[in-house]
């Protein structure tokens, strides 16, 4: 049976690819870099992977927590796995800094404007991270 993003994950993303476990999108809220790992998988919470695929995940979403702070210069990453809204396992991954849209508080709630991505921009995101985090990109 194929793949399929929730419906909500599709209207709020862009797809960029994908690691060995996970789906990697960017939500389309420039405001702050945030980016949401969707693993292949039918469990809906991060705990109930079996253990090598708890480890695959956090290992997929540690490359693109170093990405946002070592690339894109974000000192702060916030991470959440919370799914009550969108009940397909998915993994938050997003940059932080004093100054950003809603700092100090969570993007959820507290980014009241959004500010779209230029589609050069999402390329160029696609692009550096398939060099440094080893992200394929998708067809």
């Amino acid at each position: 049976m194929p793949f399929n993003l929730h419906p909500q994950l599709v209207t709020d993303t862009h797809r960029l690819g994908r690691f060995e476990l996970c789906h990697l999108l960017l939500h389309r809220n420039a405001s702050v870099p945030w980016f949401i790992l969707v693993p292949e998988t039918d469990l809906v919470d991060l705990l109930d992977l079996p253990a090598g695929e708890q480890r695959m995940a956090m290992d997929e979403a540690s490359r693109v927590s170093a990405f946002v702070k070592r690339e894109l210069d974000w000192p702060k990453v916030n991470f959440g796995a919370i799914g009550n809204l969108v009940p397909q396992l998915h993994l938050h991954v997003v940059g932080g800094r004093p100054g950003d849209a809603c700092w100090p508080a969570p993007v959820w709630g507290n980014l009241t404007t959004p500010v779209a991505y230029a589609p050069a921009t999402v390329a160029a995101l696609t692009a550096s991270l398939t060099t440094l985090t080893g992200l394929q990109t998708t067809a």
